[in-house]
């Protein structure tokens, strides 16, 4: 079933571009007689170059995206499911039509000199705004430092070469959406450095309405992708975290079928580190991320999450 034209909105920054184009290519491959255009649009958050909390955190990434499918500008929006809040429900009118298969979630070590993390030395400076990175170096590398650095990758690596940083903390799986994996110089295990909820899983949103085009998108869905995050997600809306606090996890689809979910919740400071891991069993994914939770809120996550400012 073909479409005269599909309309697609994302945010403007080179990774998001190259996202869009994996959607054009996946959808052409699928459905050779359909046409896309893209809409291009700037984000609050890729404006704001300070602390997100000051500009309703992570909100600031879909926005605008949100508005151009509500206005009825575009069809169709790609987003990064690690940049869709959590603690809240989608906007009205707008539901997930699929989520593509998961590319790597695992952080990358970009140092100039070489060096792998358990080499760095004392007062190293790591360029990274991330709450979630930041918690996890000052847990198990206390004696490096994190210096504030925003902007898409590109900007950072400019950043990096320019001194403003020693090395640098981004995701492998955006490294390689921009044809950059060959900075990398050590990817880190999800033992050392735990990935973001949603993290490598682009998600392809339309209007509720728009049967049509949800019938056509959803044969892009990958189902291990679908049950990963809709654990994930759940578990941080149960958590209700805020765009302050280090909260890290990741549901795995094992070769057997098995659901596994795995998360922590992280003082600000590294000092208080939370861990929970539950396989699903016979539970659907909404229902393991909600259990995991309930671990870890058991374990005092709530006073973690609410003692940290945002």
């Amino acid at each position: 079933m073909a479409r005269d034209l599909i309309r697609i909105v994302s945010r403007d920054s080179p990774m998001a571009l190259a996202q869009v184009e994996r959607v054009r290519t996946e959808l052409a491959a699928l459905h050779p007689g359909t046409r896309t255009s893209v809409l291009p649009v700037k984000t609050t958050g890729d404006k704001w170059m300070g602390a997100l909390s000051q500009v309703e955190g992570k909100g600031a990434f879909t926005k605008e995206v949100d508005a151009a499918l509500l206005a009825g500008d575009a069809d169709l929006a790609v987003h990064c499911v690690k940049d869709i809040p959590a603690d809240r429900p989608l906007p009205a009118g707008t539901t997930f039509a699929a989520f593509l298969k998961r590319d790597d979630i695992r952080d990358a070590l970009i140092h100039p000199g070489g060096l792998t993390l358990g080499e760095l030395p004392a007062g190293t400076r790591i360029g990274t705004s991330s709450v979630r990175r930041i918690a996890q170096l000052a847990a198990s590398y206390p004696h490096l430092e994190c210096v504030p650095m925003r902007g898409n990758a590109n900007r950072r690596m400019e950043k990096l070469a320019a001194g403003e940083a020693d090395a640098l903390l981004l995701a492998v799986a955006g490294l390689e959406r921009i044809g950059r994996a060959d900075v990398i110089t050590e990817t880190l295990s999800t033992d050392v450095m735990m990935p973001p909820i949603g993290a490598g899983v682009l998600a392809l949103q339309c209007r509720e309405g728009d049967t049509e085009l949800i019938d056509l998108i959803s044969g892009l869905g990958d189902r291990d992708a679908y049950q990963e995050t809709q654990a994930e997600r759940m578990l941080l809306h149960v958590l209700q975290g805020h765009c302050n606090s280090p909260i890290a996890g990741f549901a795995r689809v094992e070769r057997n079928g098995e659901l596994s979910l795995r998360a922590c919740v992280f003082s600000a400071d590294g000092k208080t580190v939370l861990n929970a891991h539950e396989w699903a069993g016979r539970l659907d994914p909404s229902t393991l991320g909600t259990s995991v939770a309930v671990t870890l809120l058991r374990q005092g996550a709530r006073e973690v999450i609410d003692g940290i400012p945002h």
